[in-house]
């Protein structure tokens, strides 16, 4: 049998698995990495960037408030007053948890995986509002290309510190760059505002030692896979059904691979049941195949919205690969 790693790795380099990828099994979280990041359920509070953010109780995730007195950037013109970048966290006692846990995993079996979000996209429209940053694509284009050049840069920053820190073996990177329909912006734009940062920021990962990234979009993005490519992502997570991720492996397979077809929608939410999310699994292994796939919930990490969904897509899978291998 193989290990965790060794059929993660069959499975994208279209070889000899033995079974189906289990969700995120091959990832490693080291979720101990002071990024900043603030996830608190119910509450309201404020950001490393000032952005104020809100979780209400009984919504599924949390989002920025975005009138006029919580908006950070209110003139793309004036990025740079209304901006402060953050200061890395690169001390020995903030980084000691990570180190510890990343020390601790079997590199053999799993890959040793920080969890990074928002991206670059997405800090555009959480500090400006996702109605100002995509206009100020079209109104004030060198504005932006400067403003996410410095979030370019804030990331390299922070890429040199956790490589140095904690020496991952794959990134998970979080940014949604679609709705369920569509991309948010035209390939021609996301080429050229977001294509070039991407391919810095994977690019240095790649160079020091990454051996995976997995970019997560739980969104349709199957217009943006050329570029997904070109910047170096291996393994795009969060391919909804919207996506027709057969026809994806179809043209793709061998460039890239695809985690997910099981959308959360569907299968992720209050009166859930077994019996659900067995037909939806069942129906992605089938339509998908055993190479250049991997089945997995269209959500950003190893868990679920609702107790019990997680581990009811785990069972399924096992009994797809009894009866497909």
């Amino acid at each position: 049998m193989l290990t965790k790693r060794q059929n993660l790795l069959e499975t994208i380099r279209g070889g000899n698995p033995d079974r189906f990828v289990k969700q995120y099994e091959f990832m490693h979280f080291i979720m101990e990495v002071p990024t900043g990041l603030e996830m608190k359920y119910g509450q309201t509070w404020k950001d490393q960037w000032g952005i104020t953010w809100q979780w209400p109780e009984g919504q599924i995730g949390m989002f920025p408030k975005h009138d006029e007195e919580h908006k950070v950037l209110k003139d793309i013109t004036e990025w740079k007053k209304y901006v402060k970048v953050p200061p890395i966290e690169a001390s020995d006692e903030a980084w000691a948890a990570a180190i510890a846990h990343a020390n601790a995993v079997d590199r053999n079996e799993e890959f040793v995986t920080p969890f990074v979000a928002p991206g670059v996209f997405e800090m555009t429209h959480h500090l400006m509002s996702m109605e100002d940053a995509l206009m100020a694509l079209y109104e004030e284009p060198e504005a932006m290309h400067e403003f996410i050049d410095c979030l370019t840069e804030r990331e390299l920053a922070f890429a040199k510190v956790l490589i140095d820190k904690i020496h991952p073996n794959c990134i998970f990177h979080h940014d949604d760059w679609g709705g369920q329909k569509n991309s948010f912006i035209s390939p021609e734009m996301f080429e050229e505002f977001f294509l070039p940062a991407y391919k810095k920021i994977y690019g240095f990962y790649k160079a020091n030692g990454v051996e995976l990234i997995v970019h997560h979009g739980d969104c349709y993005a199957a217009n943006l896979v050329p570029f997904m490519i070109e910047m170096g992502v291996d393994i795009w997570q969060g391919v909804m059904t919207t996506n027709n991720t057969p026809e994806l492996i179809k043209r793709y397979g061998g460039k890239i691979s695809f985690m997910g077809d099981i959308d959360s929608g569907v299968v992720d939410f209050p009166d859930w049941t077994p019996e659900i999310a067995a037909r939806e699994v069942e129906r992605a292994c089938k339509n998908c195949g055993k190479l250049y796939f991997i089945p997995c919930l269209t959500q950003g990490g190893n868990w679920s919205s609702f107790p019990g969904v997680y581990d009811s897509v785990n069972e399924s899978i096992d009994k797809m690969s009894k009866e497909m291998f």
